[in-house]
């Protein structure tokens, strides 16, 4: 067990926000493969301010749902601060505030946020320490290595937010130019927990358990954080949870178990967002639950570009049931 100022976290396995994925349904759905940390989608404070509907449903949550933090973006100072004030006064039900210094997308770093803060370290310090004062919960910051290669500053900036206040850094191992392409080096942040004042979450490229241990052996991280390497594998979150609770390893994910999963994460998602919504974001889930299974192209195809309806769900998994949970497969 770690903890995030006050607040323990009993397990190594952070759930990383995503846009468009890590809505209220998939986070229940998570949660009980052994969960530590959840994280809401990125919440635009710009949103907060000028009132946007649908930026206010980020802010859902659940009994279950717990410990949770709330991702919150912006380019200013100014607007982050306001924009705490309203989370705050909207008494929504969560643990952490968290603020994305790592989103190298460029309609957010266009508007300074996410990880254009980085070229801007002494404004972000400023900005930060304005932010832990304006918060009542915990602070956190998902940072990247830097801007770009020549411009690696995370040394520095892992110092600016101790000092300012931050009570947890996560730390994903590329730049800004890299996006999520290439394959990240742990090598480079050697150690890197054990120096910390406060405690280090490590991200990027965990797809298996071992990928996880080397992680946290060698940076020395509290926890590691999942994003692509758990979509459509929950069973990752379990094999982590489980491992460093009991040092047992778990056997990859039956088939037979991919399917229950997908089909009550499914059913999750249709009850939150209701059907044709849900259906249109499933397109683009599903498909990953069945990676690393023989004899799936098939079905991977027609649940990307066929289904309409959650019954077109079912049918395609009743299909792999009766033509192919006679055989044994495995990852």
């Amino acid at each position: 067990m770690w903890k995030i100022k006050d607040l323990p976290i009993n397990g190594r396995a952070v759930l990383a926000p995503m846009a468009g994925i890590t809505t209220l349904s998939y986070r229940n759905f998570y949660k009980p493969f052994g969960v530590a940390l959840s994280y809401t989608e990125m919440v635009s404070d710009m949103g907060l301010i000028h009132n946007n509907s649908i930026t206010y449903t980020y802010l859902e949550s659940s009994h279950l749902d717990h410990p949770l933090a709330i991702q919150l973006f912006g380019g200013s100072k100014e607007t982050l601060v306001e924009a705490i004030k309203i989370i705050e006064n909207g008494n929504y039900n969560y643990d952490v505030l968290d603020i994305n210094l790592g989103c190298p997308v460029p309609k957010v770093t266009k508007a300074g946020a996410g990880s254009a803060w980085l070229k801007r370290p002494k404004e972000l310090f400023d900005a930060m320490e304005a932010v832990v004062k304006a918060s009542t919960k915990p602070v956190t910051a998902k940072i990247r290595l830097g801007w770009d290669v020549s411009t690696i500053n995370f040394l520095e900036v892992i110092e600016g937010l101790e000092k300012a206040g931050v009570a947890m850094i996560a730390l994903h191992l590329r730049t800004r130019a890299e996006l999520y392409s290439g394959k990240v080096d742990y090598e480079i942040a050697r150690d890197l927990g054990r120096k910390m004042r406060v405690p280090l979450v490590i991200s990027g490229d965990i797809y298996s358990l071992d990928q996880a241990i080397s992680a946290i052996e060698i940076t020395g991280a509290s926890a590691v954080m999942l994003a692509r390497g758990a979509m459509g594998n929950p069973h990752l979150v379990k094999q982590i949870d489980h491992y460093y609770k009991t040092g047992e390893r778990l056997a990859e994910a039956t088939l037979a178990e991919q399917i229950s999963y997908m089909r009550t994460y499914a059913k999750m998602l249709v009850e939150q967002k209701g059907e044709q919504t849900a259906v249109k974001m499933l397109r683009g889930i599903l498909p990953k639950f069945l990676n690393h299974y023989p004899f799936m192209k098939e079905y991977k195809m027609i649940l990307v570009n066929k289904i309409v309806t959650y019954a077109d769900i079912e049918s395609v998994l009743n299909q792999i049931e009766v033509e192919h949970l006679n055989k044994t497969i495995k990852i």
